[in-house]
């Protein structure tokens, strides 16, 4: 009897016990307000290639007068393509090079920090964020996208793996516009050397033309990969 109500005592003890060390179950979300946290350990904007092998892509690119804009819309390059999940390109850019971002349940970053790589800025809200095409829809309009058909129109538009997409400043991407290395350029030189192997890698991949004085701007910031 004596041990019966020990072992008793003792199962009852160790009930106790776990009780306290097993996690308490989460508290079911509504749908409405569901998150969840993205970890971010660096920033994935794919990388272009070392100067050296830019070089040689530029020097490949086919020198041309700009085309005509006639005829040109941004919505001859849809975007943003949805990339499953309920996430869209944007999302899917923003998740990718921000930091600590929390998306809801429809992929909407409701959180997080980002670093504008044009500028130097930190935003702390999505809203504050452009994704940035870094060679232009219009711009690539007209270096010959004007006879792309649209399927390859929205493939570049939503390129998510070269370095054709990136989140910046809003303030830095509407000053930029659709305007070429020659016309405007980051405002930290620090960048130059990213934003021109990566504009010309571009360039590049989708055999898109360059104008002279873009290519002679895109060889100066070249250059700063060297200091």
């Amino acid at each position: 009897m004596i041990t019966t109500l020990r072992l008793l005592h003792a199962a009852t003890a160790l009930a106790g016990l776990s009780a306290l060390l097993l996690p308490a179950a989460p508290a079911s979300a509504s749908p409405a307000t569901a998150a969840h946290p993205v970890p971010v350990l660096r920033r994935a904007l794919p990388e272009p290639p070392p100067a050296d092998i830019v070089r040689g892509e530029l020097g490949d690119l086919n020198v041309e007068a700009p085309h005509a804009m006639a005829g040109y819309s941004r919505t001859k390059f849809p975007h943003w393509a949805m990339q499953g999940n309920q996430c869209d390109t944007r999302e899917i850019v923003l998740q990718r090079d921000g930091q600590n971002v929390v998306q809801d349940d429809q992929c909407r970053a409701v959180s997080g920090t980002w670093h504008s790589e044009y500028d130097g800025k930190t935003l702390t809200a999505a809203s504050q964020a452009d994704i940035d095409h870094m060679v232009p829809l219009a711009a690539a309009w007209r270096a010959g996208a004007d006879q792309w058909d649209t399927p390859r129109r929205k493939a570049f538009a939503n390129d998510l793996e070269h370095s054709q997409l990136i989140a910046v400043s809003a303030a830095s991407n509407r000053s930029k516009g659709d305007q070429t290395p020659d016309l405007w350029r980051p405002p930290l030189r620090s960048y130059w050397c990213t934003y021109s192997r990566a504009w010309i890698d571009v360039k590049h991949i989708y055999q898109l033309n360059v104008t002279e004085a873009e290519k002679n701007a895109l060889g100066d910031m070249l250059n700063t990969c060297e200091h």
